[in-house]
């Protein structure tokens, strides 16, 4: 498997930082680009969710960014006339970060992590195409080194869409 170092020699102390302007977060040079995430993430279309890895400190936290689109196919029966992300796909997409947060631990066993638990989780405010989602996930713990739990948060312009604490295994 490929580590966060070998997708990209650029640490989180010499990466150019997110930049926000207004609450929003402009271009940033990536520290992952999607086809570094696919390394790391078994995810594909139309289920990968993170199309970059904008900053990362390793064992600590990463931030992602989706860039909700209005040609995704769950526009088309959610809702027609009013397009809104799922709930479900905002948690995934902040679940994704944290499996690259996970998956880059040294101590940490290799293997699928799949979701053991969402806790807290609340929704702010709908997403929709045209959005830009921003997603910061911080690593809470890890036991026994096949369990994980992060705190995640989702924002859009600067506004908080959904929070909540997700607790993954890994599955042989």
């Amino acid at each position: 498997m490929s580590t966060l170092t070998d997708a990209n020699t650029t640490t989180a102390s010499t990466a150019e930082p997110v930049h926000t302007q207004n609450g929003q977060v402009t271009a940033t040079k990536p520290i992952l680009t999607a086809e570094e995430i696919h390394k790391l993430l078994p995810h594909r279309y139309p289920f990968a969710l993170v199309d970059r890895i904008v900053e990362y400190v390793p064992g600590e936290r990463a931030v992602g960014i989706k860039n909700v689109t209005f040609n995704e196919p769950h526009f088309q029966g959610h809702f027609p006339g009013r397009p809104i992300m799922p709930g479900v796909l905002i948690v995934e997409a902040m679940a994704q970060v944290g499996g690259v947060v996970l998956s880059q631990l040294p101590d940490v066993e290799q293997g699928l992590f799949m979701f053991a638990g969402i806790d807290k989780v609340r929704f702010r405010r709908p997403v929709v195409p045209g959005d830009r989602l921003v997603m910061t996930v911080q690593l809470l713990c890890v036991k026994r080194r096949r369990f994980g739990k992060v705190q995640a948060r989702a924002e859009v312009d600067g506004q908080r869409v959904c929070e909540g604490e997700l607790m993954f295994s890994i599955v042989d």
